[in-house]
């Protein structure tokens, strides 16, 4: 799943560069819609003899245009070439992503049988590509029924870039399994599942990436490349694209490929070729002067200026018409987004007016107008003839943004344009950021028997006539157990690496005596916890319910149309203010997804009912940032906001406190300075805790006491066990920002060791672009050494240095200014990781990125790529150490997971990986070290149910003895990652219906279940239906069955509930064995499984 060769979604691309700030500036904002452009050329286009080669001045422009046109031009084909998403001479490679998609849209130009329309950006247009033969016979086909050669394909795809791996679940990966192939399609948005029977291809499924469940079938599999680069597989090397020329004896450029397009330039394209021709020769000489490799030359790589507009003449190229284009009103920036549009519509009615959107935008655009007594036609036909006379259509154009034609009086009006953010994202539930990751093989576990080992194999054992998988643990003097795969029940991920954990002995008492001590406390702590939960329902607080009419009006000065997950959190948090119950409730939301506005809004409420309110954040940086936030919302109001942080001088410390005190500051914004014994708030409703994980259990605690029964918001990116748990026990209630902003790209973060040229190119890139630069580095003492590297490599860019050493005024000085624009460069620590906002900031180099956290390296690069512009993260490791294998994969986890929302997962796998908390706080922290995150939560979850009286929603199932229990074979699964992962899952299975569902996902995923994994899943039921009615073990001999029964059921009562007839000795239930049924048959008629 995760490489050294990140993937990146498609929407995510490396937006223009070497742009001075005005030009960048002007070509960004003051273009014409893309689709305007389009619409304006649909004549000229229309013809099918002619190809066409459109260039526009980004990345986004030439996505944009492309779907315009294709809707525009139903019957025309249109292709998108996309550009290299990696800096010119990089050390980081293109993704496989996209160099497949560049490989599938050569192959139709050269293929078609009709005259193309090919639209790429100038970055695309200069760069040289592979011949036009190895394009056209880089492709393998597949088809249902055809026979399977195995070898073939995996030699081709080798061959073509991809990567083996037991997880398929990103662009250009290929997985080998018993009868079942799973391959993602470079040039693909999903994966396929290929299922053969004797070397015969039954099925070909398209699956989901994330829940590897199969979607729709398909006849025929065009399998593409996933690089540039045809070699044998044992001769690839890491970035090798980069020396594209030294593979082939010739290159072609995209002019070979479509030798009698006309060319049109849409947009200031001859600026933006100078532009980006400048940037690529001062990348060149930054690899040649800094870099550890001789560059191949520009021209072996790139075309010239010369051959630019050589290129240019010969094709007469044609320039776009950009006059009197605009974009459209944004309908979604009023707070009434459907009146808005409703009077645009009667303003223009005497003007042809089209909207447009997907099938389910189409429907809701038609509820609004309906709503206003506006009906719209459904639009016949094509673009084409409208503008010519007035009407309201509604067309199936799917469109970024609408655009005003004043030359025809035409106005188009996207779904996007009314709706806002068009991402739809997947839901996100408390269970999802709970559940378990996967075990490898290498983790430090933890078993229920034994203590603290280390996951070391999967192993087959046979004894007697019995064979089944066993797992190898490792314990302390390097002595290994071997435990049956049933044990998986009792394994659970310690939640730290091998380097930082003290083994367990074996064949002692001193894990027993360990566990014991902490059952006993944990139980105390259930006990305790079940009370606070209690308490709390029937806790009492101050309704605050503001006057609708002012709070509308506040809530109005928001400039961005809300997400459906805000829209969904601020209710739910003024349904918590008004409930009359203390509100203690948790906004978890990914850097930059819209939590200050969440907290906006609460304060908001609560200061308009008559209470004051204290926001805490952890630095004053931040404080300083939503001091900004909060002036500005509650200027012209007599809502009074102030600030108490270590920046305040004496006096100004003492007049805010003092207004607190006498309610004059209504809203105060500070550091812990506010939990200081002097500081009052008479008046105190709402407490708001920005970036709760940085503070203990302690701080919190003082601050809820400094009122009675006081509402407390909490808001974190990377949620830590104790919060989520609170939610799950019922002490606190958690809302989730899983949507992102509109128009919000994912950081495209790389991991490669530090390399000069690459950071100077970086760097000099952004200046260029208009925008700014973090360089953060994991000490002070670091500081000094990297700065002398820049002042090397950089020498004419302006450095701001910032960290921990320096005095408070001195950081917030340098801070600001820099997020006010002042310097090319922040260098500084990971002081800069909490909330700071720099607009303009879209790259990040961190140095020795070996030495963060994961959850501190993703907060650190949401702070770049805020806008909408591309941001880039280059996570730096020092070339000349070695660093450990698992260290680089907690780093790839990054690469992995760099799509938008994903902080989640990251904080999740960092903290098992590095440890966390409890709910109690630091008094008991040192039991999760003692026994592990896993098994600590699901020891206090067993406690909790006990503590609270309730029935356990799921039941432990019986271990069995009953001779063979089957396995997954490994002819079905190859990959020992897999079977102990799928062997983790089904130990964890206490319901029927969901061993059905883990049964079926199988079949579905690896073929037709073999005999072995049948008899796996037919015993697991007999184990949970034992278990189901209180049996927690049962043995099986030649003579007899025995059943125990749990200390906490009746064996009697159990007995009369079989289907055969029984002894009760103590807690056994004796059934005599019927030699003509199998062990299993026999049970399951006892059972009736």
């Amino acid at each position: 799943m995760t490489s050294q060769q990140s993937s990146t979604p498609a929407t995510a691309r490396m937006e223009p560069v070497g742009l001075p700030s005005d030009l960048a500036t002007a070509m960004q904002s003051e273009q014409p819609p893309s689709a305007g452009v389009a619409f304006r050329l649909i004549g000229t286009l229309k013809d099918q003899a002619q190809s066409w080669i459109y260039l526009t001045t980004s990345e986004r422009r030439a996505e944009e245009t492309t779907r315009a046109l294709a809707s525009f031009l139903p019957g025309r084909l249109v292709v998108h070439l996309p550009a290299w998403d990696c800096l010119p001479y990089d050390r980081a490679p293109p993704s496989r992503e996209i160099m497949g998609k560049r490989m599938l849209a050569l192959r139709k130009c050269v293929r078609s049988e009709s005259a193309p329309i090919l639209v790429l950006s100038v970055e695309a247009a200069i760069q040289k590509l592979p011949p036009i033969d190895v394009v056209q016979a880089t492709e393998m086909t597949l088809s249902k029924g055809q026979k399977l050669d195995r070898e073939a394909l995996e030699k081709f795809a080798l061959e073509t870039g991809y990567t083996l791996d037991d997880r398929v679940d990103e662009p250009g990966e290929i997985a080998f399994y018993g009868n079942v192939v799973d391959i993602f399609p470079a040039d693909a948005d999903e994966p396929v599942r290929i299922t053969d029977i004797d070397g015969v291809i039954q099925t070909m499924m398209r699956y989901d990436p994330r829940t590897q469940r199969t979607l729709d079938e398909l006849a025929t599999l065009a399998l593409g490349a996933a690089s540039e680069v045809i070699r044998r597989a044992e001769d690839r090397q890491p970035g090798q694209e980069h020396r594209l020329s030294e593979h082939y004896e010739s290159l072609a450029s995209v002019f070979d490929y479509l030798p009698d397009a006309r060319l049109i330039l849409a947009g200031p394209i001859k600026e933006r070729i100078g532009r980006v021709l400048e940037q690529i020769t001062e990348a060149h000489a930054s690899a040649d002067q800094f870099g550890d490799m001789h560059p191949l030359s520009v021209t072996g790589l790139y075309l010239d200026e010369k051959a630019w507009k050589a290129e240019c003449k010969k094709r007469k190229a044609i320039e776009a018409d950009l006059a009197d284009l605009a974009p459209m009103d944004s309908f979604s920036a009023e707070r009434f987004p459907g009146r808005a549009l409703a009077k645009f519509l009667r303003d223009h009615a005497a003007d042809p007016v089209v909207l447009c959107g997907t099938e389910a935008e189409r429907k809701k655009l038609f509820g609004v107008l309906k709503r206003s007594d506006i009906e719209p036609q459904q639009l016949a036909g094509s673009f084409a003839g409208v503008g010519e006379e007035p009407g309201l259509w509604l067309a199936d154009v799917d469109l970024d943004a609408g655009f005003i034609d004043r030359k025809s009086g035409l106005a188009v009006v996207a779904a996007s344009d009314v709706f806002g953010s068009r991402f739809h994202a997947e839901e996100v539930d408390l269970n999802t950021l709970i559940a378990p990751l996967e075990l490898r093989v290498g983790d430090v576990v933890v078993h229920e028997d034994h203590g603290v080992g280390i996951l070391r194999d999967l192993t087959r054992v046979t004894t007697g006539e019995l064979e089944e998988d066993t797992i190898q643990l490792e314990y302390h003097g390097e002595t290994k157990v071997m435990v049956p795969v049933t044990d998986f029940g009792k394994l659970w991920r310690y939640g730290a690496e091998a380097e930082a954990v003290t083994l367990d002995r074996l064949n002692t008492d001193a894990w027993d005596k360990k566990r014991a001590t902490v059952s006993l406390e944990i139980d105390e702590a259930a006990k305790h916890l079940a009370d606070l939960a209690k308490e709390r329902l029937t806790a009492k607080a101050e309704t605050l319910k503001p006057a609708k009419k002012d709070f509308d009006r506040l809530a109005q000065r928001f400039p961005y149309v809300e997400t459906p997950d805000q829209t969904a959190a601020i209710k739910a948090v003024l349904d918590d203010l008004a409930s009359g119950h203390p509100m203690n409730r948790l906004i978890c939301g990914d850097v930059g997804f819209g939590k200050t506005e969440i907290a906006l809004r609460a304060a908001a409420a609560a200061a308009l009912a008559g209470k004051q309110v204290a926001m805490i954040a952890p630095t004053t940086v931040l404080v300083r940032q939503h001091l900004e936030s909060f002036e500005r919302r509650f200027a012209g109001t007599d809502i009074k906001v102030g600030t108490l942080s270590r920046l305040n001088s004496a006096a100004e410390a003492t007049a805010t406190k003092e207004a607190l005190r006498s309610g004059e500051i209504r809203i105060v914004v500070a550091t812990h300075a506010l939990s200081g014994k002097d500081v009052e708030l008479p008046e105190l409703g709402l407490v708001i805790i920005d970036e709760e994980q940085r503070f203990g259990a302690k701080l919190k605690r003082q601050l809820q006491d400094m009122a009675a029964n006081v509402h407390l918001l909490s808001m974190t990116a990377t949620p830590i066990p104790r919060s989520l748990q609170a939610a799950m026990v019922g002490l606190q209630d958690v809302s989730i920002l899983a949507t992102p902003p509109a128009r919000r790209r994912p950081i495209r973060t790389f991991v490669a060791p530090f390399d000069a040229a690459t950071a100077r190119t970086a760097l000099l890139r952004e200046v260029r672009r208009g925008g700014q630069s973090f360089v953060v580095v994991p000490r002070i003492e670091d500081i000094d050494v990297v700065r002398v590297e820049l002042e090397r490599i950089v020498p004419d860019l302006e450095v701001t240095v910032a960290h921990g050493g320096l005095k408070p005024q001195e950081i917030d000085a340098a801070l600001m200014g820099f997020a006010n624009g002042k310097g090319h460069v922040l260098l500084a620590t990971n002081i800069i990781e909490s909330g700071l906002d720099v607009p303009r900031a879209n790259t990040m180099l961190v140095w020795r990125a070996d030495r963060f956290g994961l959850s501190q390296l993703h907060q650190l690069r949401g702070r770049v790529g805020r806008g909408r512009i591309q941001g880039v993260a280059y996570l730096l490791l020092d070339p000349e150490q070695e660093v450990a294998e698992n260290t680089r994969a907690r780093l790839s986890t990054l690469e992995a997971f760099d799509r938008l929302g994903s902080g989640f997962q990251i904080s999740a796998r960092d903290l098992e990986l590095r440890g966390a908390g409890d709910l109690l706080g630091e008094d008991q922290a040192g039991h999760v070290h003692l026994i592990g995150s896993a098994l600590y939560q699901q020891l206090l979850e067993r406690a909790l149910t006990e503590a609270k009286n309730e029935k356990a929603e799921s039941v432990r199932p019986a271990e069995l003895n009953i001779g063979s229990l089957g396995r997954i074979p490994d002819d079905y699964v190859p990959e020992a990652v897999v079977r102990i992962n799928l062997y983790a899952r089904l130990q964890r299975i206490a319901k029927l219906d969901e061993l059905d569902a883990f049964a079926e996902e199988l079949e579905d995923r690896f073929g037709p279940l073999p005999e072995e994994a049948e008899q796996l899943i037919a015993v697991t039921r007999l184990a949970i239906a034992a278990g189901s009615i209180g049996v927690e073990r049962i043995d099986a001999g030649p003579l007899g069955i025995a059943l125990t029964a749990t200390r906490e059921n009746d064996p009697a009562k159990i007995a009369k509930g079989l289907k055969q007839g029984c002894k009760v000795k103590e807690r056994r239930l004796i059934v005599e064995r019927q030699e003509e049924l199998a062990v299993t048959a026999q049970l399951r008629e006892l059972l009736e499984a």
